[in-house]
């Protein structure tokens, strides 16, 4: 039976569409501007255990099995899991995908995790406090959360440019308001849904659930640029950020986060 959640309904049909997107090394916006941060603030994986919370078609989590990690994935959408485990099997790496959200975390026992990583997918999430929430509770002492997601100023590429330079952003609403909105994007025929909160938003739910950030980046591009990238595309990449980079760690004293 289809899943009647408009959210995780939203994903299974984008599946392998996503895939195609994303592919097994990332788009271009990954490559260029956020997996370099991610890897920083990751740092040497191998031998730790790591959940990859939004796994989505699995690029990620293949990445960190590759470079030695124990990998445990999990995604809200089973046909996102689909590609997934048919992308790792190709790969020949083992990795254990379970269908779970991350607000929820029901498959993860409680300090499982040296490490999570979550790539674009806060954003995604109705329930920010809970899926913090469950990062907190499936950490170990002194875990480390890695978290990705879209910006939310400078959120959409396709943001048309002032005849005298720079963005034109078209804000019916406060940017402090928190809000689900729905975005077409790209190629896809059917629009995204996300939920716009302001940084400070995160940054209290951050603290309020047991965390210090010991990490934060706004990545842009970087030369060199890849040789096929336009100017005008160099210049959209490397002067504003399409995305935010939280590095966090689970607080020995959750009152001194």
């Amino acid at each position: 039976m289809e899943n009647t959640d408009p959210d995780i309904a939203s994903w299974n049909h984008k599946a392998r569409d996503w895939h195609v997107q994303v592919g097994s090394e990332g788009d271009r916006n990954r490559q260029i501007n956020s997996d370099p941060v991610l890897w920083r603030f990751a740092g040497e994986v191998k031998g730790l255990d790591v959940l990859d919370a939004g796994c989505g078609t699995g690029y990620l989590a293949i990445k960190l099995a590759r470079k030695g990690a124990n990998v445990q994935a999990v995604d809200f959408s089973l046909a996102m899991l689909e590609v997934a485990r048919k992308n790792a099997a190709d790969a020949k790496v083992s990795i254990s995908f379970e269908v779970d959200s991350i607000s929820e975390l029901s498959t993860v026992e409680t300090a499982a995790f040296d490490l999570i990583v979550s790539n674009y997918v806060l954003m995604d999430c109705a329930d920010l406090d809970g899926a913090i929430a469950q990062f907190h509770r499936v950490l170990r002492p002194e875990g480390r959360a890695v978290a990705i997601f879209s910006h939310p100023c400078f959120d959409r590429a396709e943001v048309p440019e002032h005849p005298e330079g720079g963005p034109v952003f078209h804000w019916a609403e406060s940017y402090f308001g928190e809000r689900r909105e729905e975005s077409s994007w790209g190629h896809f025929t059917s629009p995204f849904v996300f939920y716009h909160r302001p940084l400070n938003r995160y940054w209290k739910c951050f603290h309020d659930h047991g965390f210090q950030v010991i990490g934060f980046d706004e990545p842009v591009a970087q030369p060199p640029y890849p040789p096929d990238m336009t100017p005008e595309q160099i210049h959209r990449t490397s002067t504003r950020p399409f995305s935010v980079a939280f590095h966090l760690v689970k607080a020995k004293d959750k009152s001194c986060a």
